[in-house]
């Protein structure tokens, strides 16, 4: 192959249609938008959601409740699965709980709860404990850090 010879795919570069140039091009007068109608207008159209002036969905659905915007999710880790996971004075960071793959994503942080038993010493650094995994971490030697 040489470099005269170079040529694009076929339909690779396909020309933008120039609407309203002409009757000869297929769409030239009204450029494709049809007769009249609110469609046909310059800003014409409708908002999102609009059902032509029936109550749209998301108005004819029930609402319950609040979300509060500002609400943290943790990603929870049981001191079990610490105990199976890792070695004896290991420290144990939500990067290296990410690494593992303890965890999917940090989300707003790690919470470690106490469920199971712990037997070995860990340094754990987390966003919160439960009381029950502080006691059972630092029952077993290890220690705690808030981050």
């Amino acid at each position: 192959m040489k470099l005269h010879e170079l040529h694009s795919a076929e339909g690779s570069r396909k020309v933008r249609n120039r609407v309203g140039r002409g009757t000869s091009s297929g769409n030239g007068k009204t450029a494709g938008r049809g007769q009249k109608g609110q469609k046909a207008r310059s800003g014409g159209g409708v908002r999102l959601g609009f059902e032509g002036g029936q109550n749209p969905l998301f108005r004819r659905l029930p609402k319950r409740g609040f979300n509060n915007i500002n609400r943290k999710e943790y990603a929870i880790v049981n001191i079990e699965v610490l105990n199976n996971r890792f070695e004896d004075g290991a420290e144990i960071t939500p990067a290296t709980l990410l690494e593992a793959g303890i965890i999917k994503n940090e989300k707003s942080g790690v919470k470690v709860l106490g469920n199971g038993e712990l037997t070995k010493k860990l340094n754990v650094k987390a966003a919160k404990f439960s009381k029950s995994a502080e006691e059972a971490i630092t029952a077993a030697g290890g220690s705690i850090e808030v981050i």
